[in-house]
């Protein structure tokens, strides 16, 4: 089990050292949330009485790019059975669950990169933790939501074969799950239908729980954020791994 499980982990690390332009333009997007809307909105959000947007938005971008990373990276299951890898791996005397957690390792690792570079570059803009002993704890959230999110993704990629229909799906899930879930806007405050919906996002407590272990600000509860992300993420985890053992090749 150990040896399948880092071989397709060290696999998905190669594919996202050698793509350049990938590691490049995965920055563009939240840099362009945290330029535009952290010091375009920042005078706004100040005078409301929020304080600082910056310190407000970075965990969110942060989860943001660990989200766009994580649930793309399902699409190479869809490109690996059209070149006929996945076919030689399937075959391979383990079990197929094995075979999907090393896949989901590898895909979280490369989104906690990406995440890890963009806080970088959130403390490069000026953003600053409260609390330097958070930061452990950041890691562990970052993790969770890589892992939620990438074993999602492999899962929808499992039941499709059409390489062009992936993206279509998953900009219709990502976007709606990402600006819905409190990562530009206090979910407190929100009242009827948005609230409800927005406390159903996975994504809330994962943003919830960086910002909270980050900047001591909690809406939810870094403890329910916890528990929420670690349930969701073993029963996708679960779920994901049935699906992917019933491929057909």
């Amino acid at each position: 089990m150990t040896s399948v499980l880092f071989m397709m982990w060290l696999r998905q690390l190669k594919r996202y050292w050698r793509s350049k332009p990938r590691m490049i333009g995965s920055l563009g997007q939240p840099l362009l949330f945290l330029l535009a809307l952290g010091f375009g909105f920042g005078p706004i959000f100040e005078k409301a009485g929020g304080g600082s947007y910056i310190q407000f938005i970075a965990p969110g971008i942060i989860a943001m790019s660990i989200l766009f990373s994580a649930m793309f990276s399902g699409i190479e299951v869809i490109w690996d059975r059209q070149f006929g890898f996945l076919k030689e791996t399937l075959v391979a005397p383990v079990p197929r669950w094995k075979i999907m957690l090393g896949r989901v390792l590898g895909g979280a690792s490369v989104a906690c990169m990406q995440g890890l570079i963009v806080f970088a570059v959130c403390l490069l803009i000026g953003f600053r933790p409260t609390d330097l002993a958070g930061i452990p704890l950041s890691f562990v959230f970052m993790f969770l939501i890589a892992m939620f999110f990438t074993a999602l993704g492999t899962a929808i990629a499992s039941l499709l074969e059409d390489m062009q229909a992936f993206p279509l799906i998953m900009n219709f899930l990502v976007m709606p799950v990402f600006f819905l879930s409190g990562a530009l806007f206090p979910i407190e405050g929100l009242s009827g239908i948005i609230k409800t919906v927005t406390l159903l996002d996975p994504l809330s407590y994962g943003v919830d729980g960086l910002r909270a272990s980050l900047t001591g600000i909690s809406h939810i509860g870094l403890v329910a954020d916890f528990l929420v992300m670690l349930v969701l993420t073993l029963v996708t985890l679960a779920v994901g791994a049935r699906i992917f053992s019933r491929i057909q090749i």
